[in-house]
């Protein structure tokens, strides 16, 4: 059996970058603690999620990648003997950055980094205004533990990102994550619906391609933003094999047994049946002539 176990820290973020990432260094520990293999941190843990506002000032908490950070999560990864899948704001030229995430193998090593393909644009969410979109593709990093893909926040409502990069070989799909409820929304119905789409969306990942899906999300209030937390494991036929509180911070280690991947895509074979002969058109924008 290839079981492996792992990790997901859900936690709040404030304006103090030093302080987040000692708390995300701890909570590392603790799920390293608890036997985690792999740890995946939320987006953009090192500070509050910035892109709610407008403001050159922000463009500062950019940094390389690789960098101080990787090589200082890196250290911690070797000590660990765990793998780290951490989300940063990449500063790779003046004037150029990018919403990624890297990737440290248990011995240390800076695996690469996936850069956010999908980047959107909402009251709230105005991350067009700092990220250029990815242009480093999909990618699956090979680590001591298996074989991952990584994806980003808004990549999650994309099932062609999720596709291609289990095409690729992932095993497990990691979706570091940023999001919540607009507090100025006075119906909890439509709280409900929307973070009952989030995490069908992603399900569905887990259905249409055979493998297990980890998204991880932040808790906290930042300016008008209730991030919902619910950060949750899927399996290979969709079914929570944990899910974390709205409201709470929590580090929850969920052991995966890789080789069942063989049972769920035998059982409904999709890869099988796909027809690849008439999917071209899924590369236009809109089927409209």
């Amino acid at each position: 059996m290839r079981n492996v176990k792992v990790g997901l820290v859900q936690m709040s973020c404030t304006a103090d970058v030093d302080h987040n990432v000692e708390k995300a260094i701890a909570k590392v520990r603790e799920a390293a603690a608890q036997g985690a293999q792999i740890v995946c941190l939320q987006e953009l843990f090192k500070s509050l999620y910035f892109c709610d506002v407008e403001d050159h000032a922000n463009f500062n908490l950019g940094e390389a990648i690789p960098g101080p950070t990787t090589d200082q999560f890196g250290e911690l990864a070797k000590e660990l003997g765990v793998v780290i899948i951490a989300s940063l704001f990449e500063k790779r030229a003046p004037g150029l950055y990018h919403n990624t995430t890297a990737v440290l193998d248990a011995d240390g090593r800076y695996l690469g980094k996936y850069r956010k393909m999908h980047i959107p644009d909402d009251p709230g969410y105005y991350e067009k205004f700092y990220f250029t979109p990815g242009d480093l593709g999909y990618k699956v990093f090979e680590t001591k533990f298996g074989k991952l893909g990584v994806l980003i926040c808004w990549d999650q409502w994309y099932p062609e990102a999720a596709r291609i990069t289990s095409l690729m070989g992932a095993e497990i799909l990691f979706y570091p994550t940023a999001i919540g409820w607009d507090t100025h929304e006075q119906d909890p119905a439509v709280n409900l619906e929307q973070y009952n789409a989030w995490q069908t969306i992603q399900r569905s990942h887990s259905v249409a391609n055979g493998v297990y899906v980890v998204s991880v999300n932040r808790v906290g209030r930042e300016a008008d933003q209730q991030f919902w937390g619910g950060s949750f494991i899927s399996n290979p036929f969709g079914s929570l094999m944990y899910l974390a509180s709205h409201d709470r911070e929590e580090v929850k280690v969920v052991e995966l047994d890789l080789d069942k991947t063989e049972y769920y895509r035998t059982t409904w074979p999709y890869l099988r049946d796909r027809r690849i002969d008439s999917y071209q058109p899924i590369t236009k924008r809109l089927i409209d002539e």
